[in-house]
């Protein structure tokens, strides 16, 4: 399974144009944690491995994510691996045990919204970033992926998003945090 998504940056207008034109399912905050490999360097791989704590409507959800390699030009479509999980703390001790590093933790609001069958758009608002707007779709081969890319595209453009961005939070932030250190 493929993951086939697009991030732009937003707007309070294209946040105001999200929430008149789709059907809100619900509000979000996550807390991921990153963690580096002990042997490999996943800013060089491109890869990312993390716990995800995710809660809701007094609910709370955690996995452990994998996502692969960039596998196109123009998304963030990867292969991505979950595992939901029910100790975080056991989690985290286990991949420290194994020599896996905390890098980061990344918190953020999110707004989920339905837009067609198995297409869903979020609003996040990234705590030392801003405001993004993602659109995300599932493909079970790759060569469903540019069909896919083309059809999210147009739908982002719609509502007015100019700018793209192919990097995650993750690396968006620890730019962030290396340009303030240099300064």
């Amino acid at each position: 399974m493929y993951e086939v998504e697009l991030k732009g940056y937003a707007t309070d207008e294209i946040f105001e144009r999200v929430r008149e034109k789709f059907e809100f399912m619900r509000k979000e905050i996550h807390e991921d944690i990153y963690y580096q490999h002990p042997c490999r360097d996943f800013s060089k791989t491109d890869e990312a491995l993390r716990i995800r704590i995710k809660r809701f409507n007094g609910h709370f959800e955690a996995f452990l994510t994998y996502k692969g390699p960039k596998i196109d030009p123009r998304s963030k479509t990867r292969l991505e691996i979950e595992v939901e999980i029910d100790d975080v703390d056991k989690y985290s001790q286990l991949l420290e045990a194994l020599g896996f590093k905390e890098v980061l933790t990344i918190v953020k609001t999110r707004e989920k919204y339905y837009v067609d069958k198995g297409v869903t758009i979020t609003l996040d608002e990234v705590e030392g970033l801003g405001k993004f707007i993602e659109i995300e779709t599932l493909v079970k081969e790759k060569e469903e992926i540019p069909g896919a890319v083309e059809r999210l595209e147009r739908i982002l453009k719609e509502l007015g998003v100019e700018r793209f961005e192919r990097r995650s939070y993750l690396e968006l932030l620890l730019e962030t945090s290396q340009i303030s250190q240099r300064t």
